[in-house]
């Protein structure tokens, strides 16, 4: 049966205990969840004691990955779930760590959804598009639509305004082919832009005969 053969403070992590099984690195975890256990030096470790410190060892694999993640980039909660259970992070594993995260204020999917709005909004992407781009990283289509709708106001962005001007520029590109040809073009063009509906499809054919 395993020994506990380790349990001292963790010096890069106030509040963590550095364990120590069978004289191997086992895992730093946090004081207060290993406090319950009843954990003694040299005593063999029960399985359903084991089995528990197995538990929290991956919830703090999953936390570190997950701040490895948030430090490259801002990540929407489901988005980033996918990815840890992707690389093998047990799902409730994953669970537990964001929401640890998330009660620090490090995972937040409105912020997210803000930030991530005004980005592209202000580098020419529809709303349409943006909004379809944060319901597929996962963010509740209420949360996005508020995301969409404030970044477009706070910039000052008018989404007809915008479409013109990229079907203007985009048809005078395209001024060398058919009409049939350059308002399929047109129209697919910026409905990959994000921007959709009746006034773009008549903004089509007035560029495009």
């Amino acid at each position: 049966m395993p020994t506990l053969t380790g349990l001292a403070p963790d010096p890069r992590q106030p509040g963590y205990r550095l364990v120590e099984v069978d004289r191997g690195r086992f895992a730093s975890l946090p004081a207060d969840a290993i406090e319950g256990l009843s954990l003694q030096l040299g005593a063999a470790l029960m399985p359903a004691v084991l089995e528990r410190l197995r538990e929290l060892a991956d919830v703090e694999a999953a936390q570190r990955a997950a701040l490895r993640a948030l430090a490259r980039r801002a990540h929407a909660w489901r988005d980033l779930a996918r990815r840890l259970t992707k690389k093998q992070h047990p799902p409730v594993a994953v669970t537990a760590a964001l929401e640890r995260l998330a009660a620090r204020g490090l995972l937040d999917d409105r912020r997210f959804a803000e930030g991530y709005a005004a980005v592209r909004a202000t580098r020419g992407k529809g709303p349409a598009r943006i909004l379809a781009d944060l319901l597929a990283q996962g963010v509740d289509r209420g949360v996005a639509e508020d995301a969409v709708g404030r970044a477009l106001a706070e910039e000052g962005i008018d989404p007809q305004v915008e479409a013109r001007a990229a079907a203007t520029k985009r048809a005078r590109q395209l001024g060398g082919l058919p009409p049939p040809v350059r308002r399929r073009r047109l129209l697919a063009f910026l409905v990959r832009r994000g921007y959709s509906g009746p006034q773009v499809r008549d903004l089509v054919r007035e560029l495009c005969g």
